[in-house]
């Protein structure tokens, strides 16, 4: 049997998704509203979990030139003063290496694994569900059918809207820096500083260059018009290597986080995968990580019980959801203990801080 099947979107999600889907023996149509000039920035660290997915789906090996290994993350306060540290090469062995490297280098990767053309500037407009097909109208004017539509467009996602599988993202109250440093401070580790109710990551992602993340609570404050002028506002003063950091930092993009939590991420014909389905806050940096095994499980699911899609799309759903659940979960956890007071925070940190932080990752590390 030869399905038809769309992937909509072409980020992290729906190429992991087409690649899960060509794995398992299917070939799917694979579109994205941009254009195809639109390279990702910044950089991501991918831990053991993302790794682990990533050689199930047959990318490993092009990956292991990109980036730089991640050994170690160290926790810092205010004033440069080490919290604790994890080893996380011990913490994923067996699964995965933990790697920082350029977005785009990654999406590079995923688009050799996807095996077909991807459209481009090509939007879904409607979706329908007739006679248990989708009925896809495009941009373009043209329209399709299709045994199978994977929504894999983000946490504002359309596919999401036009099937009725839920309402918008909701904000997590944070905002989001990425920026990525040529020429900064040698730096060999993960490193976070913990402020009040903020913290500033960084850690090496080859070429001598550093990946930034930062993040500051600021539930009802608009996006700053000037992103680096506001990350020198609230982190001129830390210390570890943040200030050289500082110094290089050139262009920083800014985002506000959303979480997406539905009842159901499937309806007939029609499936959500990735930030469409279950988006986090990026705290744990397990986004693509969940993406990856989405777009394997899927495959899996498929494979097996093609005759019945909406069975394989439930099976998809029951692996898949308490995982992403214990994602939230624990990154809400994160985020709470972060925000906690310095002055409680950071003793608290001290003594129990390895065992809390490895506790947020101990689900994962069993196989997907």
């Amino acid at each position: 049997m030869t399905l038809r099947i769309l992937v909509v979107g072409a980020g992290i999600a729906g190429l992991a998704a087409a690649r899960g889907l060509r794995v398992a023996g299917f070939r799917p149509d694979v579109v994205e509203s941009l254009p195809a000039s639109m390279s990702p920035g910044a950089g991501i660290y991918l831990p053991g979990n993302a790794s682990r997915a990533l050689r199930l789906l047959g990318l490993d090996v092009p990956l292991r030139p990109l980036g730089d290994l991640i050994f170690r993350q160290v926790f810092l306060d205010t004033r440069g003063r080490e919290l604790f540290e994890m080893d996380v090469a011990a913490l994923w062995a067996g699964v995965g290496e933990s790697r920082a490297l350029s977005r785009a280098d990654l999406q590079q990767v995923l688009l050799t694994g996807v095996g077909g053309e991807v459209r481009y500037e090509t939007e879904v407009r409607d979706v329908q569900i007739v006679e248990g097909a989708a009925k896809v109208e495009f941009s373009t004017g043209a329209i399709a059918e299709y045994d199978l539509v994977v929504g894999a467009d983000g946490r504002r996602s359309t596919i999401r809207d036009r099937i009725g599988l839920g309402g918008p993202a909701t904000p997590t109250g944070q905002i989001v820096y990425r920026s990525v440093v040529s020429g900064g401070p040698p730096l060999t580790d993960w490193t976070a500083v913990l402020g009040r109710r903020a913290q500033f990551v960084a850690m090496p992602m080859g070429g001598r260059k550093i990946y930034c993340y930062a993040d500051e609570t600021a539930p009802e404050t608009p996006n700053p018009a000037d992103p680096r002028a506001r990350l020198q506002e609230i982190f001129g003063s830390f210390g570890g290597p943040i200030p050289a950091i500082l110094e290089r930092i050139e262009k920083v993009s800014v985002a506000r986080t959303d979480e997406v939590v539905l009842p159901t991420w499937s309806r007939g014909p029609v499936v959500l995968v990735g930030d469409a389905a279950h988006a986090t806050a990026p705290t744990l940096a397990q986004g693509a990580a969940m993406s990856f095994e989405d777009g394997w499980v899927l495959g899996q699911e498929l494979r097996q019980s093609q005759a019945d899609i909406p069975g394989a799309l439930r099976a998809y759903e029951e692996r898949r959801r308490p995982r992403c659940a214990q994602v939230r979960d624990r990154t809400r956890e994160r985020d709470r203990t972060r925000d906690v007071p310095p002055t409680l925070r950071d003793p608290m940190l001290r003594r129990r801080g390895l065992q809390i932080f490895t506790d947020h990752y101990k689900e994962l590390v069993a196989p997907v």
